[in-house]
């Protein structure tokens, strides 16, 4: 299962709330709501994410089997 737990503390650190990334990047409610599920989501949205938050795949994303 891929978890996006670490999406929340990276954004925390670069300073960047929900509703930033929806108002000034973009971001639907949607995806949001997708992310904090932990429900599957475009590679798209990934890579805009990693572009806005300036980070790599692993600093938003983990693979987890445990789940």
């Amino acid at each position: 299962m891929i978890c996006f737990d670490r999406l929340w503390k990276t954004m925390q650190e670069k300073g960047i709330s929900q509703y930033k990334l929806t108002k000034e990047y973009g971001v639907s409610n949607g995806q949001l709501d997708r992310l904090r599920k932990n429900q599957p989501v475009s590679t798209y949205t990934l890579d805009k994410l990693c572009v806005i938050l300036d980070c790599e795949l692993e600093d938003i994303a983990q693979f987890r089997k445990d789940r």
